[in-house]
């Protein structure tokens, strides 16, 4: 008998679904919905993400030498503040956002309550930056419970305050100012954050490397609970960064191998050092944003790095017949590998890996260069370097030899594969084995009982 035909599609609005359905949130409504999409989660990695935000504004005045002092407090009440000597932000009438949200809107009140909106588009204002998808700090206000700027512009101090992201009032002038920069509070919403209390080893570790990575630039950081300060100021840059990361480890050579340089809108900041330990230690950053996976400027320092020492390897004879991978010769490495590029192209909001192609050539070319010339330059510290190597790749080959040769033995040989009258000894010496043929099973029973098994 045949089956009755389908019955029609239900009316879709019997089916609870029309027009009503649908919903349009605002850019705060969207934040506070949506966290997860802009920091991440709301874990201690995306409350500690807030103050990233912040701080790499900081930063940028930094990179654009128009900053030279940050500091970072942790206030009794919960609250972090961030301030810093830049330019601080604009604060008169913006006349595209006035004329949108139709009612005079000042600047200052666009970049803390409107995404998409802030001086990093254009190259007018930096030239490189950390921040680049205009929702930073914006986001950072509409996560917090409350939040206050103070900005010191044009010989005045300005000041706006927000609750859960939403503006409590104007922007204020609340008196003469006789310097310049950004004072930014805010304290994490309890309801978006089940923790929000800030952790000092998270930040400490974070603000240290952005004072590595800015050679010159001052970064203090206070909680005012513990009354603890630390300060942080490094004129070498990435070069003390090397330094530090080796503190307890014994350097192959003496000298941290530098390199700087600029091209094509990229500029880079590399420092490396071999050390005795056996994993590979590269700590690589984009306009100041830590990239923990990587991406094309570490892919051609990593290719630059093996052609390198390869070729200077063969040249020199002390490669014989085995020629180390890039594994072996990253064996001990400890590097900082910071770019700067004009229009990088991230993984997201958290930045985590970069995209483009065109660093990747440009940083291989860099790299190649110069460690071709300085291995040239400094024999006996590339002695060192490639001598490494060449002991990685002897110590990856034996153990290869040695687990085949394991697996070989133990494939036709092991106790599931011989028959039931015969015994595999466990010894691997040869010297110490031995066979023995038994006509009787009881006579095998007891030569397996009187001899060690061993054997």
């Amino acid at each position: 008998m045949a089956e009755s035909a389908p019955s029609p599609a239900e009316d879709p609005s019997e089916a609870g679904y029309s027009s009503t359905d649908l919903k349009h949130l605002s850019d705060r409504e969207h934040v506070r919905e949506r966290f997860g999409m802009y920091i991440g989660d709301n874990t201690s990695r995306g409350l500690h993400h807030l103050v990233y935000e912040v701080v790499d504004n900081s930063i940028d005045e930094c990179m654009a030498e128009y900053a030279y002092r940050v500091s970072v407090t942790v206030n009794v009440d919960g609250s972090l503040t961030v301030e810093d000597d830049g330019r601080g932000i604009p604060t008169g009438i913006h006349e595209q956002l006035s004329e949108e949200m139709d009612r005079e809107v000042s600047t200052l009140e666009g970049v803390m309550t409107v995404l998409k909106f802030g001086g990093k588009f254009e190259k007018g204002a930096y030239q490189t930056s950390g921040g680049l998808h205009g929702v930073g700090v914006t986001v950072v206000n509409f996560l917090s419970e409350w939040c206050e700027v103070e900005v010191a512009r044009d010989g005045h101090l300005w000041q706006q305050e927000y609750q859960r992201g939403e503006p409590t009032g104007p922007v204020r002038k609340m008196g003469t100012a006789t310097s310049t920069g950004t004072k930014t509070t805010f304290k994490p919403d309890p309801q978006i954050f089940p923790q929000t209390k800030f952790s000092w080893d998270i930040l400490a570790r974070r603000l240290q490397e952005l004072a590595f990575l800015n050679s010159g630039v001052r970064i203090v950081f206070t909680d005012a609970s513990s009354g603890q300060t630390e300060e942080y100021h490094y004129e070498r840059g990435v070069e003390e960064f090397v330094e530090w990361l080796n503190r307890s480890s014994d350097a192959v050579h003496p000298d941290v191998i530098c390199l700087k340089g600029e091209t094509e809108g990229v500029s880079w900041d590399i420092a490396l050092q071999y050390t005795g330990d056996f994993t590979e230690n590269v700590h690589s950053y984009v306009n100041n944003i830590s990239t923990n996976e990587g991406g094309t400027h570490v892919s051609g320092f990593r290719s630059a790095l093996t052609r390198s020492l390869n070729s200077y390897g063969k040249k020199t004879g002390i490669y014989k017949d085995l020629v180390p991978t890039g594994d072996d010769v990253r064996e001990g490495i400890t590097a900082v590998v910071s770019v700067r590029v004009a229009e990088p192209q991230f993984e997201g909001q958290t930045k985590t890996k970069l995209g483009n192609s065109e660093v990747e050539s440009i940083i291989t070319s860099a790299v190649g260069e110069f460690l071709g010339k300085y291995l040239e330059e400094h024999p006996k510290s590339a002695k060192a370097i490639v001598q490494k190597g060449v002991l990685a790749a002897e110590a990856r080959t034996a153990a290869q030899k040695a687990k085949a040769l394991l697996r070989e033995r133990k494939g036709a040989l092991s106790g599931g594969g011989l028959p039931g009258k015969l015994r595999d000894c466990t010894s691997k010496d040869v010297d110490k084995c031995e066979l023995y043929l038994v006509e009787v099973v009881h006579r095998q029973v007891l030569y397996v009982e009187a001899y060690s098994k061993s054997l």
